[in-house]
């Protein structure tokens, strides 16, 4: 096809978790919340008066950027709102690494780093994880077009103290260090208390785990009020009304039930904690996961014969045939029901192994 450009010609896509219509399945593959978001969602949902779908949406997202920026003690400059955090990292890829340098990311990351990085042409380093998945402080000090990491990371869910990345924050002040904190409601720290020391931070987080909002696409970043308008600058450039009005509503409802929030996450928290050692019984092995996610393998059984067999029984987690992790399963953690039936059909099965 010459018409295509020569960009999309040799662009790799990212390839998203199965989502399966049938609802007979435990769905444990994309870390989606297993609990409803909150009772306030709901009802703005069901009262949301559709005459205002005839009007174009705020295109600055204000009542979200308000509530957002209250919740974090920042101010209102200092807060972008975008379509899901994927599309708050992509855009941020496309403001802020530009320099002939290489951006610089772990080799066992989210996988849609190095599809943003050839899709806009940015060269990149992937810098290695040591035998425990973490990240080593002296590989990120060398010169570089930029840092992005997860935090913690997917899909291992190791977590890196906040002042393992400050030291790389402060040694890249020439950089725009992006820390990707999907995760990090379900037991991590985050680094939004270091935006006012360090302007090159960039800070990003969804709505779709802890809130349980996957499905109306809700991310944001967090950081100094110079990197927040480049964002908006290239925003404006590209499309002014990224969110939808519904949407919106949405997230300010879910922002104003921080009890619910709370009980949300300990439920998710108690079951992951209870699912390790069950999975420990079972013979598996991983890391102290921060996550809403283990990242497990076993000690005698392969991961893809387990990953088959589980889906054979409309059980799915996530496997990836990579190197290092080929002998992984990320399995999310669903309700206590669901990880029961994972687990019982797993102590069947390796049984007769």
């Amino acid at each position: 096809m010459n018409y295509l450009s020569k960009i999309c010609r040799t662009t790799q896509p990212y390839i998203a978790g199965e989502q399966p219509q049938d609802k007979s399945y435990v769905k444990l593959n994309t870390n989606e919340n297993p609990y409803s978001p909150a009772q306030g969602v709901a009802e703005v949902i069901r009262n949301f008066d559709c005459e205002i779908l005839r009007k174009y949406p705020d295109p600055n997202v204000s009542a979200l950027v308000d509530i957002l920026a209250q919740y974090h003690g920042l101010d209102n400059n200092q807060v972008f709102v975008g379509v899901g955090s994927d599309d708050v990292l992509a855009m941020s890829f496309l403001t802020f690494f530009h320099s002939e340098k290489p951006i610089l990311f772990p080799d066992i990351t989210y996988s849609f780093y190095d599809v943003w990085a050839d899709l806009y042409r940015i060269p990149y380093e992937c810098q290695t994880l040591d035998e425990n998945f973490c990240i080593k402080i002296e590989d990120y000090k060398k010169e570089n077009g930029g840092i992005v990491l997860a935090n913690p990371n997917a899909p291992t869910g190791v977590m890196a103290e906040v002042s393992v990345l400050e030291e790389i924050i402060a040694a890249n002040r020439d950089s725009v260090v992006i820390i990707d904190e999907a995760y990090v409601d379900f037991g991590g720290a985050s680094c939004v208390s270091l935006i006012e020391k360090y302007d090159n931070l960039l800070v990003v987080q969804t709505f779709s785990k802890s809130r349980s909002l996957a499905g109306m696409r809700i991310g944001y970043a967090m950081g100094s009020s110079k990197l927040i308008q480049y964002l908006n600058d290239v925003k404006f450039s590209f499309n002014s009304y990224t969110m939808n009005t519904l949407t919106i509503v949405a997230g300010v409802a879910s922002m104003m039930d921080e009890a619910y929030f709370r009980e949300n996450i300990a439920k998710v928290v108690a079951t992951r904690e209870r699912t390790k050692l069950e999975l420990a019984k079972l013979g598996f092995t991983f890391g102290d996961s921060k996550t809403n996610f283990i990242f497990a393998t076993h000690k005698t059984v392969p991961a893809q014969e387990i990953f088959e067999a589980l889906r054979k029984n409309k059980i799915y987690v996530r496997y990836w045939n990579k190197p290092r992790i080929a002998n992984y399963l990320r399995i999310s953690i669903g309700t206590d029901e669901e990880m029961d039936k994972m687990l019982t059909f797993l102590a069947t099965f390796l049984k007769q192994k």
